[in-house]
C-alpha cells in the first residue's frame, strides 16, 4: 500500500484549485491526471525578463518588464482587428498594448486611463513603433517585485496557457513532501545533489539546473533499477523445473543450413539456465533475420524431449500465425504437435486445442494473448517464450507464468536491437543472449532515399520489378497516431495502384477482419498478388523469400528503428534486394540524419543506439504497456551517464544496507511507489 506521506502528491488532479472540465481536457492530453504528474511535467525553457524603466528599439523580441502609464484607447470598427491602448514610459516612449477578440472590457478595466501599470509581455517592433501584443503580466506598481525575473516555460496544449501550467505546477510543488533519503550517503556527497523535494522545486524554478535534473533523473533511474533487482530476487526464490531434453527430436530436424555461431551460442547458454531449478528468465536479442526463431524452436524443443509443454507468444494475429506456419515446417515429420490459439479460434477447433493442451497431447502451443485466458489450461508448462517483448509489459508475463504448478522458464525475445542502457532499465532482471551475426546467404539489402516528388518513376521502376518476376511491399506512412488515418492512406495508395496494376494488388491494414487478413497474406505469400500494399502492421514476422523490394512512403515520419524493421521484410531470398526510402519536401534535421544513417548501415544495433540518442527512451520501446512505466524525468544523456551508479546503488542496499527492511530501505520503498514501481514491493511479499 502507498506510504500516506505521498497520497497528497497522488491526489487527482481536480483536486488542484480551478481545475474544472474545461481545463481537464488539455491536462488530458499532456497525461496530466494526478498532482503528481503536474509535479513531473518539468519546464523545457524559460524566459529572462529585463526588468527596465525605459523602452528601447533594442530590446525588441525579448521579453521586458516595465511601468507603463495607459494614454488612449483605440478601437476599430472591425470586429476582427485588435483592441490598442496606448501607454508611455517614464520618458514619454509610446507602445501599444494589443488585444485580439471582440470583448474591449477587460483590457480597460486591466489599464485605466492615466493610472501607471507594472506591464510584462514580448516587446515587438511593428514598422517603426513598438507593441506588447497580450501582455503576461498588468499589475499595480507596488505588485511588482512578485513578477519573476526568471520564469519557467512548460510544454502545452491548446487551452492551457503558461500561467495556468505554472500555477497548477506550484499547487503540485505544495503537496510534494519532504522524503526521506534513499541515495547511498557517500554517493549524495560525491555528486553535490540536493534533496529530492529542494530539487523537484529547483528543476520548476530554473531548467537550467543541472545538479536539481540529474538528482531527479537519478531517483527514477534508481527506482527502475531497484524493482528490476527485486523482480529478479523474487523469480530466484521461486521453485521451477530443470528441463534437460536428450537432444533426440533436434537431431532429427532437417535444416537446410548449420546454425550460425551466435545461435549455437544462445542455445546453450539457454540449455543451461533450464537445466536448474530456478526458473530461467533470458532476453534473447537478434537483428532482423539473426535466426531467433530457430533458437526458440531448440528451446521449446528441449522442453518436449523431457515430456513437457512449450508456448509461444506473439503480439499479433499475423506473427501468431507466421511463427506457427514457420515452426510446423521446421518440425515436418517429427512426432511434435503444434496448435494455435488466438481470438479467432471458436467453437469446437477452441474447444479441442484447450482440451489436447490440459491432457498433454499438445505439445507446442503458439498464440497471441489468448494462451494465458483464464480458461487455458496446460498439463505441463515449461517454458514461455514471448516474442517482440517490448509489447507486452511484466504483468502480461506474470500473467503466462501463472499458468504452471511450478514458475515456467521464461524466454523473451525481441527483434528490435535495444542499447545497453535500455537493456539496463528495462529487463535489467534478464540474463541477456546476443545474436550479432547473420545466417549464411542473407542478402545485403540497398537502401535509397528519394523525394515523393518523383512518384511516377518509382512507380515505373515497380513495374519492371513486377514484371522481371519479383514482388513488393508499399508500406504507406503514418499519417498520425491513429490506426483509422493509416487504414485510409493505405486504401487510398492500394487503389491508386490497382489502376495501373489491376489484380496483382493486395492490401493489409490492422482494421481487416482475421480472414481477410490472413487472405491476403496468403496472395501475396503465394505470388498470386504480386503489390502488397500495406501499414505498418507488416513490421514484424511477415516472411515472403520472393519480395525484394520494399517501398515505404513518407519514411521520414517514421523512427529508425521502425525503418528497419520494416527493411527486414526485404533479403529473404536468394535475389539482391532494395528499399527505397520515399521522403517529403521539408526536412527536419532530425529526419535528415535517420534517412543518411539508414542508407549508411544495415547495423541495427548502430542503428538503435542512434535512434536512443535521437528519440529518446520511450519511443523507442514502443506504446506504453500494463505494468512498463516509462521514463517522464530522465533523459537518454541521463540513462548513459547514471545506469550504472544506480545499480550499484541498489545492489549495495539490498546487499549490504539491510535490503528495504533498514531505514535506507524504507525510504528506498518509498521511493518504488513515488515512482510507481510498487508491484515490485508486492513480488517481494509475495515472494
Amino acid at each position: 500500500m502507498r506510504p500516506d506521506i505521498l497520497n497528497p502528491l497522488f491526489a487527482e488532479i481536480s483536486a488542484l484549485k480551478g481545475v474544472g472540465p474545461s481545463l481537464a481536457k488539455p491536462l488530458e492530453r499532456l497525461a496530466l491526471a494526478r498532482a503528481v504528474d503536474v509535479a513531473f511535467h518539468l519546464p523545457v525553457s524559460f524566459i529572462d525578463r529585463r526588468l527596465t524603466d525605459e523602452l528601447s528599439m533594442a530590446d525588441a523580441g525579448r521579453v521586458i518588464g516595465i511601468e507603463l502609464t495607459p494614454v488612449d484607447y483605440r478601437a476599430s470598427g472591425s470586429a476582427r482587428a485588435p483592441f490598442r491602448v496606448q501607454a508611455v514610459d517614464g520618458h514619454g516612449n509610446a507602445v501599444a498594448l494589443v488585444y485580439f477578440g471582440r470583448n474591449s472590457a477587460w483590457p480597460r478595466k486591466l489599464l485605466p486611463l492615466n493610472e501607471p501599470r507594472f506591464v510584462s509581455g514580448k516587446l515587438e517592433s511593428y514598422g517603426d513603433n513598438l507593441q506588447i501584443v497580450h501582455p503576461d503580466y498588468v499589475l499595480p506598481p507596488e505588485e511588482a517585485e512578485t513578477v519573476p525575473a526568471r520564469e519557467a516555460v512548460y510544454g502545452l496544449s491548446e487551452g492551457l496557457t503558461n500561467n495556468r501550467m505554472r500555477d497548477l505546477a506550484g499547487q503540485a510543488l505544495a503537496r510534494a513532501p519532504e522524503l526521506p533519503e534513499w541515495i547511498e550517503p557517500s554517493l549524495l556527497a560525491r555528486k553535490g545533489w540536493p534533496g529530492w523535494r529542494e530539487a523537484l522545486t529547483r528543476a520548476h524554478a530554473d531548467p537550467s539546473d543541472a545538479l536539481a535534473r540529474e538528482r531527479l533523473a537519478y531517483d527514477e533511474i534508481f527506482a527502475g533499477q531497484l524493482a528490476l533487482m527485486l523482480v529478479r530476487q523474487s523469480s530466484r526464490k521461486r521453485r521451477g523445473v530443470p528441463i534437460a531434453g536428450d537432444g533426440r527430436l533436434r537431431a532429427m530436424l532437417n535444416l537446410p543450413f548449420a546454425p550460425t555461431g551466435a545461435q549455437r551460442r544462445a542455445f546453450g547458454e539457454i540449455e543451461g539456465d533450464m537445466a536448474q531449478g530456478v526458473p530461467m528468465l533470458r532476453l534473447l536479442q537478434g537483428d532482423v533475420g539473426s535466426g531467433k526463431t530457430l533458437v526458440a524452436l531448440m528451446a521449446l524443443l528441449n522442453a518436449v524431449e523431457a515430456g513437457a509443454q512449450g508456448a509461444l507468444l506473439a503480439p499479433t494475429e499475423i506473427l501468431a500465425r507466421q511463427h506457427y506456419e514457420g515452426l510446423r515446417r521446421m518440425v515436418a515429420g517429427l512426432p511434435v504437435e503444434i496448435a494455435i490459439l488466438t481470438g479467432r479460434e471458436k467453437g469446437k477447433v477452441r474447444e479441442a486445442t484447450l482440451m489436447g493442451l490440459a491432457d498433454g497431447s499438445i505439445d507446442i502451443l503458439v498464440g497471441t494473448h489468448a494462451i494465458f485466458q483464464e480458461a487455458v489450461r496446460y498439463r505441463n508448462l515449461a517454458l514461455a517464450v514471448i516474442d517482440e517483448q517490448h509489447r507486452f509489459g511484466v504483468a502480461q508475463r506474470m500473467m503466462l507464468a501463472a499458468k504452471a504448478e511450478r514458475t515456467p522458464h521464461l524466454l523473451v525475445m525481441t527483434a528490435t536491437p535495444i542499447p545497453r542502457t535500455l537493456t539496463l532499465t528495462y529487463y535489467g532482471e534478464m540474463d541477456v543472449s546476443r545474436l550479432d551475426e547473420m545466417p549464411p546467404g542473407r542478402q545485403p539489402i540497398q537502401t535509397l532515399v528519394m523525394s515523393s516528388q518523383r512518384l511516377e518513376e518509382v512507380v515505373e521502376a515497380l513495374a519492371r520489378h513486377v514484371e522481371g518476376g519479383g514482388q513488393a511491399y508499399w508500406v504507406c506512412p503514418l499519417v498520425e497516431e491513429s490506426e483509422t488515418s493509416d487504414q485510409a492512406a493505405a486504401e487510398a495508395r492500394a487503389e491508386a495502384l490497382k489502376m495501373r496494376f489491376g489484380e496483382r494488388v493486395g492490401l493489409v491494414h490492422g482494421r481487416m477482419k482475421g480472414a481477410d487478413k490472413d487472405a491476403a497474406m496468403d496472395a501475396f505469400a503465394a505470388n498470386r498478388t504480386q503489390i502488397l500494399v500495406a501499414t505498418t502492421v507488416i513490421e514484424v514476422g511477415v516472411d515472403v523469400p520472393n519480395a525484394s523490394l520494399i517501398i515505404i512512403e513518407g519514411a521520414d515520419r517514421f523512427g529508425l528503428a521502425q525503418l528497419h524493421q520494416l527493411r527486414g521484410r526485404v533479403g529473404r531470398g536468394d535475389k539482391a534486394s532494395v528499399c527505397l526510402l520515399l521522403r517529403g519536401g521539408a526536412l527536419s534535421e532530425t529526419a535528415r540524419a535517420r534517412l543518411a544513417l539508414m542508407r549508411e548501415t544495415n547495423d541495427g544495433f548502430r542503428i538503435a543506439e542512434e535512434d536512443l540518442r535521437l528519440r529518446g527512451a520511450g519511443e523507442i520501446l514502443g506504446t506504453r504497456q500494463s505494468g512498463e512505466a516509462q521514463l517522464k524525468l530522465a533523459t537518454p544523456e541521463h540513462l548513459s551517464a547514471l545506469i550504472d551508479a544506480a545499480r550499484d546503488d541498489a545492489h549495495l542496499l539490498m546487499e549490504r544496507d539491510g535490503g528495504l527492511a533498514q531505514e535506507r530501505g524504507q525510504a528506498a520503498r518509498t521511493c518504488l511507489y513515488l515512482f510507481e514501481r510498487d508491484a515490485a514491493v508486492g513480488l517481494l511479499r509475495s515472494g
